[in-house]
């Protein structure tokens, strides 16, 4: 067996020399491998300045004046938006009772017409159908006269008894009956039975605006020939609703006959007063609001499908801030005032305002309670701190 040779330490000092150069860069290659299996790199945080915070010169602060913002008793007003509708109480079909076919139209969908105005003629065989029936009762009803009258004649000379003449009394009445059922007709179908015709004028039967047409020239029109038995829809507009979609939190501040103020989108400038006249049982269960019905007489400019605004004041007074109307900044189509934030820094907030009052004071519903202080001139201080 050969013995064991050891190495001498002299032999080693290369190699160890070498281990030792290299072992640091194994040791974090090792060690960089490790923390790169499934470990995340550190989260960087950035520091964003606040874009709501102004900082100015400290001795530009005496150019700014503060005030303090006052309290005020006042009704809140709730807005809301909708759309002109006719008042389907208002609202009238056309229809035409003679079955036949269109052959004149004299009026056109948003035509305004009168009561009695003649807006289509059909041509119908109802009417040589009432016709017929009307003189076959016409005949009846003499010739049952007539056996009348020779049945009391012959009663008086004791050639017939009491019930034969009965008898003939009631068909009198009977041929009679038929007789005005007949002429009834006629009238329901607008002929006249001294000048018969095969045409059926139909007549507007209120005045107001045509907004539905279902006819046209050579149609079908009538109660069983058509689709629909509406031929026109008239709607008197003197009298319009506007529906308004109101969320369910606001519906305790809304209740019937209570007054709005509507403004039109077309009509900024000519606003006019409704009353609500119905507030919807149901929600929408998307949108979680209810139908609120305003009825607002017409003054002439309200067509169908309008947009609108609607003004609704609370009986119950709130307490709300009200500051200088300078204090108050429009800015991002959003209304802002400066708060001082100490020092030379002025936090610039978000408020929602209400109306101006007297002294050209601006009303702040939310965003700013009574007793904060706030910049007096808030587009001067911007201005400001833009520069």
């Amino acid at each position: 067996m050969t013995p064991h040779k050891f190495l001498n330490p002299q032999s080693l000092s290369v190699p160890l020399f070498i281990l030792a150069a290299l072992s640091p860069t194994f040791i974090v290659g090792f060690k960089n491998k490790e923390q790169g299996d499934g470990a995340p790199p550190p989260a960087q945080v950035i520091q964003v300045p606040d874009m709501n915070l102004l900082t100015i010169d400290n001795n530009d602060v005496a150019k700014f004046p503060i005030v303090t913002a006052d309290k005020v008793d006042l009704a809140s007003d709730l807005n809301v938006t909708g759309a002109v509708f006719p008042d389907i109480s208002r609202e009238v079909p056309v229809i035409s009772l003679a079955n036949g076919r269109v052959v004149d139209i004299k009026t056109r969908l948003d035509d305004n017409v009168k009561k009695g105005q003649l807006l289509f003629e059909v041509q119908s065989p109802d009417i040589s159908n009432a016709f017929n029936a009307y003189l076959k009762a016409v005949n009846d009803e003499q010739l049952a006269n007539n056996a009348d009258i020779r049945a009391e004649d012959l009663f008086k000379h004791g050639a017939i008894s009491q019930a034969m003449v009965e008898q003939a009394d009631d068909a009198e009445r009977d041929a009679k009956a038929d007789l005005l059922a007949a002429e009834e007709q006629l009238k329901i179908l607008g002929v006249d039975k001294d000048h018969p015709t095969s045409l059926v004028k139909v007549f507007a039967p209120i005045s107001g605006v045509v907004i539905g047409q279902n006819v046209t020239n050579s149609a079908a029109a009538g109660v069983t020939l058509t689709g629909s038995s509406t031929a026109f829809t008239i709607a008197d507009l003197t009298t319009v609703w506007i529906l308004c979609d109101v969320y369910e939190n606001d519906i305790p501040k809304l209740q019937l006959g209570q007054e709005a103020t509507v403004k039109l989108n077309a009509y900024p400038d000519r606003p006019v007063k409704g009353h609500i006249s119905d507030i919807g049982p149901v929600l929408d269960p998307q949108l979680r609001t209810a139908k609120v019905r305003i009825q607002v007489s017409n003054p002439g400019f309200l067509k169908l499908g309008m947009f609108a605004t609607a003004t609704f004041t609370s009986k119950k007074k709130e307490v709300h801030a009200v500051v200088p109307t300078n204090a108050v900044l429009y800015l991002h189509d959003r209304d802002w005032v400066f708060i001082p934030a100490g020092g030379n820094h002025f936090k610039r907030t978000e408020v929602r305002t209400g109306q101006t009052i007297s002294g050209s004071r601006q009303v702040i519903i939310s965003g700013l309670e009574p007793g904060q202080q706030v910049v007096t001139n808030a587009l001067l201080l911007e201005t400001a701190g833009n520069q």
